[in-house]
Protein backbone atom coordinates (compact mmCIF):
# COMPACT_ATOMS: atom_id res chain seq x y z
CA UNK A 1 0.00 0.00 0.00
CA UNK A 2 2.81 2.42 0.95
CA UNK A 3 4.47 1.92 -2.45
CA UNK A 4 1.19 2.55 -4.26
CA UNK A 5 0.60 5.77 -2.32
CA UNK A 6 4.11 6.90 -3.24
CA UNK A 7 3.43 6.13 -6.92
CA UNK A 8 0.21 8.16 -6.78
CA UNK A 9 2.06 11.17 -5.39
CA UNK A 10 4.83 10.79 -7.99
CA UNK A 11 2.14 10.87 -10.69
CA UNK A 12 0.54 13.95 -9.08
CA UNK A 13 3.93 15.71 -9.05
CA UNK A 14 4.54 14.77 -12.69
CA UNK A 15 1.09 16.15 -13.58
CA UNK A 16 1.86 19.42 -11.80
CA UNK A 17 5.08 19.79 -13.81
CA UNK A 18 3.14 19.17 -17.04
CA UNK A 19 0.50 21.74 -16.05
CA UNK A 20 3.19 24.32 -15.31
CA UNK A 21 4.89 23.59 -18.62
CA UNK A 22 1.64 23.86 -20.60
CA UNK A 23 0.46 26.97 -18.73
CA UNK A 24 3.78 28.80 -19.14
CA UNK A 25 2.75 30.97 -22.10
CA UNK A 26 -0.75 31.78 -20.78
CA UNK A 27 -0.90 35.35 -19.46
CA UNK A 28 -4.66 36.02 -19.21
CA UNK A 29 -7.73 33.79 -18.68
CA UNK A 30 -8.98 34.46 -22.22
CA UNK A 31 -5.71 33.10 -23.63
CA UNK A 32 -7.27 29.70 -22.84
CA UNK A 33 -10.24 30.24 -25.16
CA UNK A 34 -9.20 32.76 -27.85
CA UNK A 35 -7.32 30.33 -30.10
CA UNK A 36 -7.17 26.66 -30.99
CA UNK A 37 -3.85 26.42 -29.15
CA UNK A 38 -5.41 27.98 -26.05
CA UNK A 39 -8.33 25.55 -26.13
CA UNK A 40 -5.92 22.64 -26.52
CA UNK A 41 -3.93 23.91 -23.51
CA UNK A 42 -7.15 24.32 -21.49
CA UNK A 43 -8.22 20.77 -22.35
CA UNK A 44 -4.83 19.27 -21.51
CA UNK A 45 -4.60 21.13 -18.19
CA UNK A 46 -8.15 20.09 -17.29
CA UNK A 47 -7.28 16.45 -17.99
CA UNK A 48 -4.25 16.67 -15.70
CA UNK A 49 -6.32 18.33 -12.95
CA UNK A 50 -8.81 15.50 -13.33
CA UNK A 51 -5.99 12.95 -13.06
CA UNK A 52 -4.65 14.68 -9.93
CA UNK A 53 -8.10 14.46 -8.36
CA UNK A 54 -8.38 10.79 -9.35
CA UNK A 55 -5.08 10.02 -7.68
CA UNK A 56 -6.01 11.92 -4.52
CA UNK A 57 -9.23 9.88 -4.39
CA UNK A 58 -7.20 6.69 -4.81
CA UNK A 59 -4.92 7.63 -1.91
CA UNK A 60 -7.99 8.32 0.24
CA UNK A 61 -9.34 4.86 -0.61
CA UNK A 62 -6.00 3.14 0.06
CA UNK A 63 -5.52 4.82 3.45
CA UNK A 64 -8.39 6.97 4.68
CA UNK A 65 -6.21 8.74 7.27
CA UNK A 66 -3.15 9.48 5.10
CA UNK A 67 -4.42 12.79 3.69
CA UNK A 68 -5.34 13.99 7.20
CA UNK A 69 -1.62 14.27 7.92
CA UNK A 70 -1.51 17.22 5.51
CA UNK A 71 -4.46 19.46 6.48
CA UNK A 72 -2.90 22.49 4.76
CA UNK A 73 -3.89 20.98 1.40
CA UNK A 74 -7.47 21.37 0.23
CA UNK A 75 -7.94 17.69 -0.63
CA UNK A 76 -11.74 17.97 -0.78
CA UNK A 77 -11.55 20.81 -3.32
CA UNK A 78 -9.08 18.83 -5.42
CA UNK A 79 -11.44 15.84 -5.48
CA UNK A 80 -14.47 18.07 -6.20
CA UNK A 81 -12.65 19.70 -9.13
CA UNK A 82 -12.05 16.22 -10.51
CA UNK A 83 -15.80 15.57 -10.31
CA UNK A 84 -16.64 18.88 -12.01
CA UNK A 85 -14.25 18.13 -14.87
CA UNK A 86 -15.52 14.55 -15.18
CA UNK A 87 -19.25 15.22 -15.00
CA UNK A 88 -19.79 18.88 -15.96
CA UNK A 89 -17.00 19.58 -18.44
CA UNK A 90 -19.22 21.62 -20.75
CA UNK A 91 -19.76 24.11 -17.92
CA UNK A 92 -16.11 24.34 -16.93
CA UNK A 93 -15.04 27.96 -16.49
CA UNK A 94 -11.68 28.80 -18.08
CA UNK A 95 -11.18 31.55 -15.48
CA UNK A 96 -11.37 28.98 -12.68
CA UNK A 97 -8.72 26.86 -14.43
CA UNK A 98 -6.58 29.97 -14.91
CA UNK A 99 -6.88 30.85 -11.20
CA UNK A 100 -6.05 27.30 -10.14
CA UNK A 101 -2.91 27.40 -12.29
CA UNK A 102 -1.84 30.79 -10.91
CA UNK A 103 -2.83 30.43 -7.25
CA UNK A 104 -3.10 26.75 -6.34
CA UNK A 105 -0.66 24.76 -8.47
CA UNK A 106 2.52 26.47 -7.12
CA UNK A 107 1.59 25.82 -3.48
CA UNK A 108 0.38 22.29 -4.27
CA UNK A 109 3.73 21.60 -5.96
CA UNK A 110 5.59 22.59 -2.78
CA UNK A 111 3.32 20.41 -0.62
CA UNK A 112 3.53 17.38 -2.92
CA UNK A 113 7.34 17.71 -3.08
CA UNK A 114 7.39 17.70 0.74
CA UNK A 115 5.09 14.65 0.92
CA UNK A 116 7.30 12.80 -1.57
CA UNK A 117 10.36 13.65 0.49
CA UNK A 118 8.69 12.13 3.56
CA UNK A 119 7.55 9.07 1.61
CA UNK A 120 11.12 8.59 0.41
CA UNK A 121 12.37 8.64 3.98
CA UNK A 122 13.79 12.15 3.93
Amino acid sequence: MYEEIKERFEFIFESILLIENRFFKIKFPDDLINSQDGITILDSIAMRLQAIGDNVKSVAKLDSSFLNKFPEIEWEKIMKMRDVISHHYEGLDHEIIFNICINKIPELKISIKSILKQLNGG
